[in-house]
């Protein structure tokens, strides 16, 4: 990864809705997704930067320590942080490396309507056990079922955070519906992979966080 770093005020200040979060642990978990999906990291996040509301950060994840700015409540599962609170949360209490990628150009207002539609939809979808995580991701790499219409996808039991993203990009239309969301990993995410978005996006280079 690029050795180009921004102070965590900087990069919050910079950061605009499509933008990721990528994030690297050591917890047996961790070292489970990145061994298994080949990937150097483990976790990805999205920023949603509306109007005047801070920076938040929409993801997936087992803690629930952080209130759920859509609901108020707290949760585990698919949810929406004030992103500052939830990248210091990943680098502090979990001991994480972050880094951030920009989405380039700026994301459209029909891309944003998409974007809360997906929110108002799979908020609190519950977040799955490794075990089953892992073979959520196998069962989306089988050819013929890659091949199903991404809306099979509405009514979801368990989602992880690869496919969260995965499935907001693809109603923002960001990402094309050949692969189901459940074929992504978070590595996938990393620009060391080719990711191919559309309307003419692309993701920067991973910019290194730095938290004090």
């Amino acid at each position: 990864m690029a050795d180009t770093q921004l102070g965590l005020d900087e990069a919050v200040n910079l950061t605009r809705t499509g933008d990721v979060w990528l994030f690297r642990g050591s917890t047996v978990a961790d070292r489970t997704i990145r061994i298994t999906t080949n990937s150097p990291i483990n976790h990805v996040g999205m920023s949603v930067v509306i109007e005047d509301m801070p920076p938040l950060m929409w993801h997936a994840e087992l803690g629930k320590a952080l209130p759920d700015m859509w609901t108020g409540a707290h949760h585990r599962g698919v949810q929406l942080h004030d992103l500052r609170d939830a990248v210091v949360q990943w680098t502090g209490r979990y001991k994480q490396r972050a880094w951030w990628r920009q989405l380039e150009p700026a994301i459209t207002r029909d891309m944003e309507d998409a974007l809360l539609k997906t929110v108002a939809r799979l908020d609190g979808t519950p977040f799955p056990s490794t075990a089953k995580l892992l073979s959520r991701w196998l069962h989306g790499r089988v050819p013929n079922l890659r091949r199903r219409d991404v809306k099979a996808e509405a009514t979801l039991e368990t989602a992880y955070c690869a496919e969260v993203v995965a499935i907001t990009y693809q109603a923002m239309g960001l990402l094309p519906a050949t692969k189901r969301p459940n074929w992504y990993d978070p590595g996938r995410f990393w620009s060391g992979d080719d990711l191919e978005l559309s309307a003419g996006h692309e993701l920067g280079d991973e910019i290194a966080v730095r938290v004090s």
